[in-house]
């Protein structure tokens, strides 16, 4: 997906590139979204028409008063009775009321518009969440995060905007220009004739700057993306980064793409930006012209000195709502081009849906069986080729092999993040297929290697859960994960905010947090992944008592490098290239002197090695 979008603000948002199908996202956006909103639009729609109206009338009466005022001038110097200011006083307050009234509908449909702009772009992105629980982790694994945000902020924040103003300022502008030409036709269509002559000429520099700014905006758009997934990817592993002294290299890699973007931006902004002095140049032009002819026509009789101030002026606005159009189809452009990313977005193929006759978890008793389980991430490419394996409810099983075996994979198979290929993955004799995920997920409870807090309370991040936990509940949570102590050495105890990033407490008190919302959840399956990597010798002797007791009775799934903690599994599964190439207890497996024995044997020695 490209990056964010925008239009050339200060804030670094760009204007996006064309849309590939603008008609139907268009219409998609019409059907489901405006549609609901007819009556304030057509509220907007009327009112934007009248302000438009009541301010186009003003120069002429603006022009009477001008009138009056040079025949009063001209009557004074004749012997004349002079100005009549009462009469220019009333044409002054006709014009005020005017205003006032332009201004009030202007106001109206400019707080009607926001509000409906504010309700569409709320109702997406409620969809948008919607979404994101709905898609499969596949969709996730092909993108940077950078490139999904992109579409729930820069994307909508595009369509809010743009849908605000667009609409109206086209409005505006097409009725500013049919009501500035009946006006100036009402005076001369002599003058009026000589200021068409600049709409051939202002129309077609419009087309060649927009034409050639548009393919600039693209590359802009698509490296904003780049550059956006490099900072991003970049200050999330900041640490590994300076560890391994790659800063240059990062550096480098986002000087090229940020010189890219300076290129592509620079002339992108800079056709853009000749817009404004071009349609101004062609407007002192036919400013110009229009005031000859006016002075010629003055001397002839043909109309009055109010006249040529209304008509210059009127002419001075003619080709104003011209460049607000041409800059208005720019908006509209990053508007439907933005709509149709986030539509792309609600459009991409969901989860698999549940079984219309779930069925129920009430009484499952962790019973787990894998049968011949084939499975890639890429259907080309198999990572799982044959695995089976029959596990018996309460028992401990662990999963062991090198890097790149299998194990994590079949944890999230077993969850229903993924599906297998071929094969079946039973529950109590039930293929998982024929639970709903979310009752599924709800009978394991996970702790993985890399562990997962969010900004709030440390109550509430072991709460997350079961949200109904009582305060005792959460505190005998923290005991048996061996977390209560740190947590009453904290500022405000189980009341102390976790940052944003939780980088006011360790790794290894992260991963205590993590096993205590796993104990207060109290799940039928249990899933360790690496669970005491990120914990020191001496505290994981002290939770792994408490793991024991929590594992009585419950089928658990444990998947450790180090061999030294699983002895004591019911039955160590050993994984190799996607398969299971040996199984049976510790005892079992070393005697068999095989895989496991030469995994086991690496690992003690290479212990010994640090001790010695």
């Amino acid at each position: 997906m490209p990056g964010p979008m925008g239009n050339g603000r200060p804030d670094g948002r760009v204007q996006v590139a064309k849309a590939k199908d603008f008609k139907g996202t268009t219409k998609k956006l019409i059907k489901n979204y405006l549609s609901k909103y007819k009556l304030a639009l057509i509220i907007v729609i009327l009112f934007t028409i009248g302000s438009t109206v009541f301010s186009i009338v003003g120069p002429k009466i603006l022009g009477n008063a001008t009138t009056e005022i040079f025949n009063g001038i001209v009557s004074k110097l004749s012997g004349g009775a002079g100005i009549d200011f009462g009469k220019i006083a009333q044409i002054l307050l006709s014009l005020l009321v005017l205003y006032i009234i332009s201004a009030v509908f202007s106001l109206i449909q400019g707080f009607t518009m926001t509000s409906i702009a504010q309700k569409l772009t709320f109702k997406i992105r409620n969809d948008l969440i919607g979404k994101i629980s709905k898609l499969p982790m596949k969709y996730f694994d092909k993108r940077t995060n950078g490139e999904v945000l992109s579409v729930i902020t820069n994307d909508i924040d595009t369509l809010s905007q743009n849908l605000n103003q667009s609409i109206t300022q086209i409005i505006s502008s097409i009725f500013t220009i049919v009501g500035i030409l009946i006006m100036m036709f009402s005076i001369s269509w002599e003058m009026t004739l000589v200021s068409l002559i600049i709409l051939p000429t202002a129309t077609v520099v419009v087309r060649i700057i927009v034409g050639k700014s548009q393919k600039y905006f693209k590359k802009q758009q698509e490296y904003l993306g780049h550059v956006n997934g490099q900072v991003e990817e970049i200050y999330g592993g900041h640490t590994i980064v300076k560890a391994f002294n790659g800063e240059d290299k990062a550096i480098e890699n986002f000087s090229k793409a940020n010189k890219v973007l300076y290129s592509s931006a620079w002339r992108s902004q800079f056709l853009s930006g000749l817009m404004h002095p071009i349609m101004n140049f062609i407007a002192n032009v036919g400013y110009v012209g229009v005031s000859i002819l006016g002075g010629y026509l003055a001397i002839q009789g043909k109309i009055t000195v109010g006249n040529i101030q209304s008509f210059i002026q009127y002419n001075r606005q003619f080709t104003q709502p011209i460049g607000q159009i041409a800059q208005v189809s720019s908006m509209i452009q990053a508007m439907i081009a933005a709509a149709e990313r986030v539509f792309e977005f609600l459009e991409e193929a969901e989860e698999t849906k549940d079984t219309e006759n779930p069925v129920s978890t009430e009484n499952i008793k962790g019973n787990v069986k894998f049968q011949h389980v084939n499975f890639g991430y890429d259907p080309e490419k198999t990572i799982i080729n044959d695995f089976s394996a029959d596990i018996k409810e309460g028992q401990k099983i662990a999963i062991v092999g090198p890097t790149g075996a299998g194990k994590t994979t079949m944890v999230k198979l077993l969850m229903r993040f993924y599906d297998v290929n071929s094969g079946a993955i039973l529950l109590d004799g039930h293929n998982i297929k024929d639970f709903k995920r979310g009752d599924l997920r709800r009978i394991f409870g996970m702790v993985l290697q890399d562990t997962w807090l969010f900004s709030g309370t440390v109550k509430d991040n072991i709460k997350y859960g079961k949200p109904d936990a009582t305060d005792s509940e959460v505190v005998e949570a923290a005991k048996s994960a061996h977390v209560h102590h740190f947590i009453k050495t904290l500022p405000n105890g189980y009341n102390a905010i976790l940052n944003e990033e939780t980088s006011n407490v360790s790794a290894g008190q992260k991963q205590l947090l993590t096993i205590a919302r796993v104990i207060l959840a109290d799940p039928k399956i249990l899933i360790l992944d690496e669970a005491t990597s990120s914990i020191d010798t001496r505290t994981e002797e002290q939770i792994q008592s408490a793991m024991d007791n929590l594992m009585k009775g419950r089928t658990s799934f444990i998947i450790a490098h180090r061999l030294s903690t699983i002895k004591n599994a019911d039955l160590i599964l050993v994984m190799n290239h996607g398969d299971i190439v040996e199984q049976g207890t510790h005892d079992e497996l070393l005697k068999k002197g095989g895989f496991y024995a030469g995994l086991y044997n690496s690992q003690f020695e290479e212990c010994n090695d640090e001790v010695g």
